[in-house]
C-alpha cells in the first residue's frame, strides 16, 4: 500500500490483484479501450419513482464501496487502487418509450463503446431508462477492472431492495462487504504466502506435463493445419488465436424453459454442477469438430466468491485457467462428467494463482509462438440471477441484457446465464468477427444442444456412440 496525493489530498492507494493485472494488461496492449467496458440493463414492468431510484442508486454506491473505485499510475507507469469516500454523480433518465426496442438496444450499445478515461475518474456510468411496453429500470456501464458479472448482479439487487424497502415498506437489505477486506486478503495470498506456494506447485506440474496438450478450435483442424504448414512443422500442437482485429459481436441463443429445466434436473439428480455439464457439452462438440479428438483444452472461468465476504464485496474476482481432458470414447457420459468433475475441482483448489503467470510460464516452457494457446473457447456459467438471490424483491415482471461493447480480446468467449424471467438458459457467445461468423455460432450451439441432450436422455452412452449420433 503506498500513499499518495491526488487532487491536493493524501489517499491510500493499493497494488491491483491479479485478476485487475489481467485485465489491466488487456487494456495496455489493445488501442480500443472500451475492451473492458460491461454494458447492462436491468427493467421492471411497473410504475416507477424515479426520484426514489435514483436516491436508491446512490444509497447503492455508498453500500458497494467497489463502485467508488479509481485508477491512479505512478511516474514508474505502476498502476494503483483507491476508493473516493463519496459518489453523487448525475444520473440522468433517458426516455426510449416510444421508440423500438431494437433501436434502444442500438443506442445503449454506443453508450458502451464509449471508454472511461483510465485515471482519476468515475468507472462506470449510470443512467435511469424508460423502456417499451411499460418496463422502466437502469442501463449501466461499468469497467471490468472494477466488476464482474457476479458484482454487476449484487449491484442491482441491492438497488432493488433498497428501493422496494423504501416504496413497499419491504425489510431493508443486509449490510454488502468491504471491498478492501476482500482485497487486503488477495494481495496477502500473493505475498508468498504458504496457499500460493502450494498453487505454483500445482500449475508447474501442470505445464511440464510429459503430453502436451492439443489445440481445438470451434471451426475445426483450419486454424491449426495452416499454421502447421506456415511453421513447417507438423508435429505443432498449439495455435496463435490472438489478432490485429478485435471487432466483435454478441450471438444469443434462449433454450425455452422446459429444456433448461431438464438439464437443471439432471444436474440435482446426479449431484453434478452445471458448469461441468456445459464443459462436458463443449469439450465433445470440439472434438467432433477435430476428427474426434480425445485431448481438449477449454478456458474456464472460475469466480473465486466461496467465502461470504468474496460474495458480497464486488470488484472483479474473476481467473481462467485451461480445464484439460483426455477422454476416451469408450467412456460413458456420466464417466466423462465425473473426469470433468474432478479436474474442476482441482482448479477451483487452485484458482487464486496469477492467470498471467500460469499463461507466461507455459509460454516459455513449451516454446510456444507469442499469442499462441491449447484454448480456443472460454466458458463463463452464472448461476446466480437478480430473483434467485433473495425474496426481498417483488414479483413483478422482470427483463435484463448484456450489450456488447464492439471489441473482444478472445475469439470466443460463452457466457450461460439464467434468464430473470423464468430462469432458462441464456447461451451469448461474445465472439471475434475475423474468427467466427454468426452463422457457425448457430452451428456451434446447434450441437453444443445435440451433445447435452444425447447425453442426458442416456448417460450410459458411450462419448463415442454420442460422437456418432450427432
Amino acid at each position: 500500500m503506498k500513499e499518495f496525493q491526488v487532487n491536493g489530498v493524501n489517499l491510500q492507494c493499493y497494488p491491483l490483484t491479479a485478476a485487475q493485472r489481467l485485465h489491466n494488461y488487456t487494456v495496455m496492449f489493445c488501442p480500443f479501450h472500451q475492451i473492458l467496458n460491461i454494458g447492462t440493463g436491468l427493467y421492471i414492468q411497473m410504475d416507477t419513482d424515479f426520484e426514489m431510484l435514483r436516491e436508491a442508486i446512490y444509497e447503492a454506491y455508498w453500500r458497494n464501496d467497489f463502485m467508488r473505485l479509481r485508477f491512479h499510475k505512478d511516474v514508474d507507469d505502476t498502476v494503483y487502487q483507491f476508493l473516493v469516500p463519496f459518489e453523487e454523480r448525475d444520473i440522468p433518465i433517458v426516455d426510449f418509450s416510444n421508440w423500438q426496442e431494437e433501436d434502444a438496444r442500438r443506442q445503449m450499445e454506443e453508450w458502451t463503446k464509449i471508454p472511461f478515461k483510465r485515471f482519476h475518474s468515475p468507472m462506470n456510468e449510470i443512467r435511469m431508462i424508460r423502456m417499451p411496453n411499460g418496463y422502466n429500470g437502469i442501463y449501466m456501464k461499468i469497467d471490468h477492472m472494477t466488476a464482474d458479472s457476479t458484482a454487476v448482479v449484487g449491484f442491482y439487487k441491492d438497488v432493488l431492495e433498497i428501493y422496494c424497502s423504501r416504496k413497499y415498506d419491504y425489510p431493508a437489505p443486509k449490510p454488502m462487504k468491504s471491498y478492501i477486506e476482500a482485497l487486503e486478503k488477495d494481495l496477502a495470498y500473493e505475498a508468498g504466502s504458504a496457499a500460493r506456494k502450494r498453487d505454483e506447485a500445482y500449475w508447474k506440474a501442470i505445464i511440464e506435463d510429459p503430453d502436451e496438450p492439443m489445440y481445438t478450435d470451434f471451426n475445426g483442424m483450419t486454424r491449426l493445419l495452416t499454421q502447421r504448414k506456415e511453421s513447417n512443422n507438423p508435429d505443432l500442437r498449439s495455435a496463435v488465436v490472438v489478432s490485429v482485429n478485435p471487432e466483435a459481436a454478441i450471438s444469443k441463443y434462449q433454450l425455452e424453459k422446459e429444456p433448461s429445466d431438464q438439464l437443471m434436473q439432471f444436474c440435482e439428480e446426479h449431484k453434478i454442477p452445471m458448469v461441468c455439464l456445459l464443459l462436458m457439452g463443449l469439450r465433445t462438440t470440439l472434438s467432433k469438430f477435430n476428427n474426434n479428438e480425445k485431448d481438449v483444452s477449454i478456458n474456464s472461468c472460475v469466480a473465486r466468491r466461496g467465502t461470504l465476504l468474496e460474495k458480497k464485496s464486488g470488484g472483479t474476482r474473476i481467473h481462467f485457467f485451461p480445464l484439460r481432458t483426455i477422454i476416451e470414447p469408450e467412456m460413458t457420459f456420466m464417466e466423462a462428467l465425473k473426469v470433468i468433475q474432478e479436474e474442476q475441482n482441482k482448479l477451483f483448489r487452485h484458482a487464486n494463482f496469477d492467470p498471467i503467470e500460469f499463461r507466461s510460464r507455459r509460454t516459455r516452457y513449451r516454446q510456444m509462438k507469442p499469442g499462441a494457446s491449447y484454448e480456443s473457447i472460454s466458458l463463463t456459467y452464472q448461476p446466480l440471477t437478480i430473483r434467485s438471490q433473495d425474496d426481498n424483491i417483488p414479483d413483478i415482471p422482470y427483463k435484463s441484457d448484456w450489450y456488447t461493447n464492439g471489441v473482444a480480446g478472445q475469439p470466443l468467449y460463452l457466457t450461460v446465464m439464467h434468464r430473470v424471467e423464468d430462469n432458462g438458459l441464456c447461451f451469448s457467445f461474445e465472439y471475434r468477427k475475423d474468427a467466427v461468423t454468426d452463422y457457425e455460432m448457430e452451428y456451434l450451439y446447434y450441437y453444443l444442444c445435440r451433445v447435452l441432450f444425447r447425453g442426458i436422455e442416456n448417460s450410459e452412452r458411450t462419448v463415442g456412440e454420442i460422437l456418432d449420433m450427432i
